[in-house]
């Protein structure tokens, strides 16, 4: 199990505890940052509940990082309207064809918004483009025989020079 507030692996049993007003369940060392919420039930006492014995379905715990495919590119806004332009659709068909609302099309063309998942994904498959910078993406962006320099390069860079 992971901590909800470190991310590490909690070794022994979890601490539940209370941090404006959300219980999270860390590990010793991130207790201290709130309070300590008492359990009602021990794990082991099994439910007094009349009627039909439900079972319950234990969630995973999602982690945000894992949904995470990559970051926006800066010029979202000038690929969706260049791509729609070459379509020639006004707003309202790019609209229509990702069933969104014009205005919603309207900002994120204008740049005042940055779309959603789910609506960057209806963009890119109706307009067929990328809207995603990934770590591929930026690889192979640098062409051949473009040097970029690392943080180990730097490191051997300073003791070469010593």
């Amino acid at each position: 199990m992971q901590c909800e507030l470190c991310g590490a692996l909690i070794q022994g049993p979890p601490k539940t505890i209370q941090i404006e007003g959300a219980e999270l369940c860390v590990c010793v060392r991130c207790a201290k940052h709130g309070t300590e919420v008492q359990q009602t039930r021990r794990k082991g006492a099994p439910q007094q509940k009349s009627g039909v014995a439900v079972p319950q379905a234990r969630r995973k715990p999602r982690d945000v990082f894992d949904l995470m495919e990559g970051e926006i590119v800066d010029d979202y806004a000038d690929r969706i309207r260049v791509a729609r332009e070459g379509k020639e659709w006004s707003t309202l068909d790019l609209a229509q064809a990702i069933k969104e609302r014009e205005i919603l099309v309207k900002k994120i063309e204008k740049g005042d918004l940055i779309p959603e998942d789910d609506v960057r994904r209806k963009l890119e498959k109706a307009l067929n483009i990328r809207l995603i910078d990934s770590a591929e993406d930026s690889a192979s962006a640098g062409g051949p025989g473009r040097v970029t320099m690392t943080v180990g390069d730097v490191i051997s860079f300073k003791k070469s020079r010593k």
